[in-house]
């Protein structure tokens, strides 16, 4: 049974609070937070005061997942206005091995996550230092984008990499998610499921994490 955790990006953002009750009272595990700085991706999302705000609202895990560059200015921040877990770009650090580091100094779970481009060998050397990978299943920065096919076999070696080290690390997967694709995509090894449109643009939000966790 996968973990599902809507992305609140794709949620009404003049009516979060209702979006945030309907997220506690439905089957929805972690509260996904897609933080972009215009920078690392062509679009500008939230930061830490907005991801104070979900903290406040819920209970459950608020999974914080930085698009930005120079993610080490503002672990501290994301720590103070309530994260869980905090996942950084492999692509945006110069000091990846640092960055981990300080994020579990802090008190949060780490996690790594990878563009559509970045081979997942490329995680060799840290896997054991973290607790989540996201594979991007689309190119980050927007909503609303198709699912990238060749991120199935990412998963499927992923998860041979987790095994053969014995690890515990979650695989988090991270755009184009429908209840069409999920059953291939637990199937090749994910154990997080982020949804965002097909969560909030669906008639009945509640309903359809329930179908996805069902799976």
């Amino acid at each position: 049974m996968p973990l599902i955790a809507p992305s609140l990006l794709s949620a009404d953002f003049l009516n979060l609070q209702h979006d945030c009750d309907m997220l506690n009272d439905s089957e929805a595990d972690w509260f996904h937070l897609d933080v972009m700085d215009g920078r690392f991706v062509p679009n500008i999302s939230f930061g830490p005061m907005l991801v104070e705000f979900f903290r406040k609202s819920t209970n459950k895990v608020c999974d914080v997942h930085l698009m930005i560059e120079e993610p080490e200015k503002y672990a501290e921040a994301f720590k103070k206005a309530g994260a869980d877990n905090l996942t950084i770009h492999i692509e945006a650090c110069k000091h990846l091995h640092r960055n981990i580091q300080q994020i579990k100094s802090l008190g949060m779970k780490a996690g790594i996550a990878v563009n559509p481009h970045t081979p997942v060998h490329s995680l060799q050397d840290i896997l054991a230092d973290i607790d989540l990978v996201c594979i991007m299943s689309v190119n980050p920065g927007f909503g609303g984008q198709s699912f990238i096919p060749h991120t199935i076999n990412k998963i499927k070696e992923l998860k041979q990499m987790i095994l053969e080290k014995g690890l515990a690390v979650k695989i988090e997967v991270d755009g184009g998610v429908t209840l069409g694709n999920a059953p291939a995509i637990i199937d090749a090894g994910a154990d997080v499921l982020v949804a965002g449109n097909s969560v909030f643009k669906s008639s009945d939000p509640a309903a359809t994490i329930a179908a996805l966790k069902a799976l």
